[in-house]
């Protein structure tokens, strides 16, 4: 039973050692309309993401967006590597599923601050701050 115990630490400490040594810098934070519409009041360098379709894109879009890059796009991680990992990123879809996948890709990138829209341009409540 105490060798049983010893290697259960054992394990369980090896785990968490390994979890710690994630390179990663960046965190996620997952953000509602209000919060967005705050952030880019706030802070001039943010760069808002949009990474949906161009169809999807031609149906409209949130003012203020600065790049359109489709997550299932063939050059997406190309068009990510360009971008400074240093700067603050808004990134959104259309319900928040991609933008999810976007971000997560990004902080396994190394890009430091990075804000997700939850639920979208679905969730943009404010129709005259959508682009048509």
């Amino acid at each position: 039973m105490k060798l049983l115990f010893t290697i259960l630490t054992a394990l369980t400490i090896g785990a968490v050692a390994c979890a710690n040594t994630n390179t990663t810098v960046g965190e996620i934070k997952n953000i509602n309309e209000a919060e967005m519409t705050k952030i880019m009041a706030e802070q001039k360098e943010v760069v808002v993401i949009d990474v949906r379709t161009p169809g999807e894109v031609a149906n409209g879009f949130i003012e203020g967006t600065d790049l359109f890059i489709n997550v299932n796009g063939s050059n997406f991680k190309e068009e990510i590597a360009k971008l400074d990992k240093s700067q603050t990123y808004i990134v959104y879809c259309h319900s928040g599923a991609r933008s999810g996948q976007a971000v997560n890709y990004m902080k396994n990138e190394g890009f430091e601050i990075i804000y997700n829209l939850k639920g979208g341009i679905s969730s943009w409540r404010d129709n005259t701050k959508i682009t048509r």
